[in-house]
């Protein structure tokens, strides 16, 4: 008996955390806090919290593209800029001084 409720607990613990990654700004991020589906606009901050969502699993690679309309070039372009120049490097009107 105590260890199918271990393993329960187990079980719970691991949904809860499969559920919840780390943002960019450090502060636990939801797929309720992701953009909206049909977001135009993309500030840093939304470039990044869609690529630590699927960094963390909360999203797949082909659900994040399908769920914003973007290309995989377009979420690896984040995702290089990212791993080359943190965050600043999403700054679209900074490109050309990184390069």
């Amino acid at each position: 008996m105590n260890q199918e409720i271990e393993h329960k607990r187990m079980v719970e613990r691991k949904i809860k955390r499969e559920n919840v990654v780390i943002g960019p700004e450090g502060t636990p991020l939801t797929l309720a806090d992701l953009p909206k589906p049909n977001t135009v606009r993309w500030v840093i901050r939304r470039k990044a919290e869609v690529v630590a969502a699927v960094r963390g699993g909360l999203l797949t690679l082909d659900g994040a593209l399908e769920r914003y309309g973007l290309t995989a070039e377009e979420f690896m372009s984040w995702q290089r800029s990212i791993e080359s120049y943190g965050i600043a490097g999403l700054r679209t009107t900074r490109v050309q001084q990184y390069r």
